[in-house]
């Protein structure tokens, strides 16, 4: 996926740095939502930063697709336009941004960048 690159480009991240994107299914998203927080419950986005001693950026970004399609359907957008939302959503946590839980989340620094970010992409 281009995506992740973008962003990182776009968020001037280091030279060398790498976000790789993963599609799970449900069932492997519950498992690794439990492993990665404790909680239960299948989630849509997962992002897990590797912060290198040279000053670059690794990092995993796992994504549901089955979520991805609800969430789509809940807010009348496109699967394809969810699914990088979701993509940029996971590159930002990788690079440090974080949002609050509940409404207050879409008011966040991370929102107003991701979604600047997918209407980018979506030209």
């Amino acid at each position: 996926m281009r995506i992740a690159k973008r962003v990182l480009a776009w968020e001037r991240a280091p030279a060398g740095s790498h976000v790789d994107i993963t599609l799970l299914s449900a069932p492997a998203m519950r498992r690794a939502n439990r492993r990665a927080t404790g909680r239960r419950g299948l989630t849509d986005v997962i992002a897990y930063p590797l912060p290198q001693p040279d000053g670059t950026l690794l990092g995993d970004v796992y994504i549901c697709p089955a979520v991805a399609a609800r969430a789509a359907a809940q807010n009348g957008a496109a699967l394809n336009e969810e699914l990088v939302r979701l993509a940029v959503h996971g590159t930002l946590h990788v690079l440090g941004y974080d949002h609050p839980e509940g409404s207050r989340r879409t008011q966040s620094r991370l929102w107003h960048l991701q979604e600047r970010y997918v209407q980018r992409l979506a030209r």
